[in-house]
């Protein structure tokens, strides 16, 4: 439940709707990759790959948003879809989580709750933001410090804003992001290993679960 708010099914979203917010998607897919090819330590993420996949994540929102949720909560799953499919991807080709991504998510991820505050006229889903993203960030600051080499700093600066998000929600939400993000990953490594991949980026698991949460949040 986000906000106090239950979802209820509606028909899906027109033809019209959903090319119209792919286009968008497009576009603002190859516009963030070629700006964090050029910054500093930026990461030559493949542009038309992110052109391609971030027009499906935001056709995927236009498609499923007519689908009771709520206008105000839409900038979520899109943004959280634009800036994931540039850091999975800056994972997985460099294996790190540019700072100018994950360090900057955290104010977008203020205005986008307080943003949702407002349009649904109460705030207390925000409390719950706030414990959430201390909670997953703190989780993993804890295992990073136990076991370095099982976490990398990006994932633990990530884990801030995704849990914020997951937990604005519901707690049922952030639970299931947290699972399905470490569930992912160890059923990728042990084949990876097998094929002589010595490490698994952990940071597209932890955004594509918090996305599917935010998308299709549990009731």
């Amino acid at each position: 439940m986000i906000f106090g708010w239950a979802r209820r099914r509606r028909a899906p979203g027109t033809l019209v709707a959903v090319c119209t917010v792919a286009v968008a998607g497009a576009a603002a897919g190859a516009g963030g990759a070629m700006v964090l090819r050029r910054l500093p330590r930026g990461v030559p993420v493949p542009v038309p790959v992110c052109t391609v996949a971030v027009a499906a994540l935001w056709a995927a929102v236009g498609e499923w948003a007519s689908d009771g949720l709520p206008v105000w909560w839409w900038p979520v799953p899109l943004v959280l879809g634009w800036a994931g499919v540039l850091l999975a991807g800056a994972d997985l080709i460099a294996r790190r989580l540019p700072d100018v991504l994950t360090l900057a998510a955290y104010p977008v991820v203020a205005v986008l709750l307080g943003v949702a505050a407002v349009g649904a006229g109460t705030p207390e889903a925000l409390a719950r933001a706030g414990a959430g993203g201390l909670l997953w960030a703190g989780g993993y600051a804890a295992v990073r410090l136990v076991a370095p080499g099982a976490l990398g700093g990006g994932d633990v600066k990530l884990a801030g804003s995704l849990g914020a998000l997951a937990a604005a929600t519901s707690w049922p939400g952030l639970l299931l992001a947290v699972l399905a993000a470490n569930v992912v990953t160890a059923a990728i490594a042990a084949p990876a290993r097998l094929l002589g991949y010595r490490d698994v980026p952990h940071g597209p698991a932890m955004l594509a679960a918090a996305w599917l949460v935010v998308l299709h949040p549990p009731v």
